[in-house]
């Protein structure tokens, strides 16, 4: 039992496994049948590598919402230097989704404010009016709820106490 837990399957094209020129060694008998959870690892990480050779693939195509210019001003101000515009791409891709991130979450943290405080406020408004189911769906984001938003990244965003 030890034995099937130490043994490695071996590929065709592994060298060590054909010395000979294809001849079979006593180590690869031993290892014709791999233990089941090396072989699921293995399937997996060649799915992974499969699944990120497509999605790089697919980055020669797909132009971000951040310009290219922009990446490159900023990573060369930083002092990253790369030629590759895969690599960018896939770091404006990045800024894009954390940027769209934060913009979802200070949404919420608007509604969530405006329905606690827009509950009460519809109690004294009159029906009929103009622009009252209007501004009910409005939502307005403030500087509070992209605050408590980047707050949840730990970014900190608030101005200081003598500003205010």
């Amino acid at each position: 039992m030890s034995n099937t837990q130490q043994t490695y399957p071996i590929s065709s094209s592994d060298p060590q496994a054909q010395p000979n020129g294809g001849g079979t060694t006593a180590s690869s008998s031993v290892s014709t049948h791999p233990a089941a959870p090396q072989s699921r690892q293995a399937a997996e990480e060649a799915r992974k590598d499969r699944t990120l050779a497509e999605f790089m693939l697919m980055l020669d195509e797909y132009e971000p919402l951040i310009p290219n210019e922009v990446t490159d001003y900023y990573l060369q101000r930083v002092g990253f230097d790369c030629q590759d515009v895969r690599l960018k791409r896939l770091l404006s891709l990045a800024a894009q989704k954390f940027v769209s991130d934060i913009a979802a979450d200070a949404y919420q943290h608007a509604r969530i404010r405006t329905n606690a405080t827009g509950g009460r406020a519809r109690v004294n408004q009159p029906l009929t009016g103009p622009g009252s189911a209007k501004d009910k769906t409005r939502t307005t984001l403030t500087m509070d709820d992209l605050s408590a938003a980047l707050g949840e990244y730990g970014i900190n965003a608030r101005k200081p106490e003598y500003y205010t």
